[in-house]
């Protein structure tokens, strides 16, 4: 029997990968990882230019193909960092190549300033879904810990939902 929880992200840095992995650990979840087939390689101020240009353009950069199916999924929860106050290229890619309609869906966002309009503007793209939850999370590398606790105490509740 296929998994019902499946916990999809993209990771630039590690912050949204460490969150990614808390919830689907409390989830018994699958994993897909976003990611671009060409990455933005920049550090730095850089990284802020290249990847906030990716954002203006709306850009779908090409995925690695993914290893398992998210149609074979009940529950999808979708993370990403926040890129220009939005979400990532690579997240906007994902959700133009599968059909997420009849999912419960989970949002979450990891930032080190604001979520802008992150959650609203993925709310909008899945508009025929069914939404359990959102939340996000601020400086997760500097309170690993504290960002952890969240993100397993939000799990459970998505869980009994």
């Amino acid at each position: 029997m296929t998994n019902k929880n499946l916990v999809v992200y993209y990771s630039y840095e590690g912050s949204t990968r460490v969150i990614a992995q808390t919830i689907a650990e409390v989830l018994d979840a699958d994993m897909i990882e976003c990611k671009p087939l060409k990455d933005i390689s920049s550090k730095g101020f850089m990284k802020y230019i290249w990847g906030g240009r990716q954002v203006v353009f709306k850009q779908h950069p090409l995925l690695e193909t993914f290893e398992k199916n998210p149609d074979d999924y009940d529950m999808v929860i979708i993370g990403t960092p926040v890129w220009v106050f939005t979400y990532t290229p690579a997240i906007r890619s994902f959700l133009s190549q599968v059909n997420l309609k009849n999912k419960k869906i989970g949002l979450f966002c990891c930032h080190e300033g604001q979520k802008g309009k992150t959650l609203d503007n993925l709310k909008n793209v899945l508009s025929n879904d069914t939404f359990i939850g959102e939340i996000d999370f601020l400086n997760v590398q500097k309170n690993k810990e504290e960002n952890i606790l969240k993100a397993k105490n939000w799990a459970m509740i998505l869980r009994d939902r």
